[in-house]
Formats: structure tokens, sequence, C-alpha cells
């Protein structure tokens, strides 16, 4: 496999929640193979995604019965230098406060303009 000596840039844009356990390891799983491969790596949580970056939902979820906590799959992806963004918009949406609500892994709160920004400068992007 051929290998860019240039950094890449990889955003994973998280719409998924709670409500769908099994999809909320792998994106932090990825992102923490992808940074210690060099790329830097955005996880931009929108939509039912936002929930997880709220006190107390990912500390209690697991991706699969006897798994993980996802909390601990959050924090592998931090010490690896994923750097985790969150949608302000789509907070109030699911009652979560910004200033008090977000777990301390949380790097950015941000808007749409944001997002695309992201998008505009990823060189990989990819949904869960």
């Amino acid at each position: 496999m051929e290998q860019d000596d240039a950094e890449q840039t990889v955003l994973l844009v998280m719409t998924s929640g709670p409500d769908t356990p099994a999809r909320c390891g792998t994106p932090f799983y990825l992102g923490s193979v992808l940074a210690a491969m060099d790329a830097r790596v955005h996880i931009f949580f929108t939509m039912a995604g936002v929930q997880l970056m709220r006190r107390g939902v990912a500390e209690e979820l697991r991706a699969m019965e006897g798994g993980k906590r996802v909390i601990e799959f959050i924090r592998d992806a931090k010490r690896a230098g994923v750097i985790l963004h969150v949608c302000d918009p789509a907070l109030p949406g699911y009652g979560i406060d910004p200033q008090t609500d977000l777990i301390e892994e949380v790097d950015h709160v941000g808007r749409a303009s944001d997002l695309g920004d992201l998008l505009l400068q990823a060189d990989k992007v990819l949904s869960f």
C-alpha cells in the first residue's frame, strides 16, 4: 500500500446517538487508529450524536453487551489526539446546556459554518 508523507485530515460526522449504541464505539476506535497513523482527526457531533457528549450518557452506554463503555472509547480517542466538536444548534433540541452539560473531553462547540469549514478542509469524510 502506497503511503503519502503529508498529513491527512479526516472528518468523522457523528449523527448516531444512544438510541443506536452499536454505532457509538466504532467512530472513536477508528479515529484513534487514524490518529495513530498520523492523520489529523476531527469528530463533529450533530443531530442525535450530540447526546453522546452529555455528562452521564457515554459513561453508562456500551456499544455492545459486555463491551467497554463508550466513554472509554472517547478517552482513548482523546489520548490519540482526536479533536471533538459539538454542534451548538443541535443542543437545545436535546435540552443540553453547553456551559454545564458537556463532558470535559469536548474541544469545541461550533456552528454549521464550522462543520462546513471542516468538510472543505478534510481529505476524507466519513459519517456514522
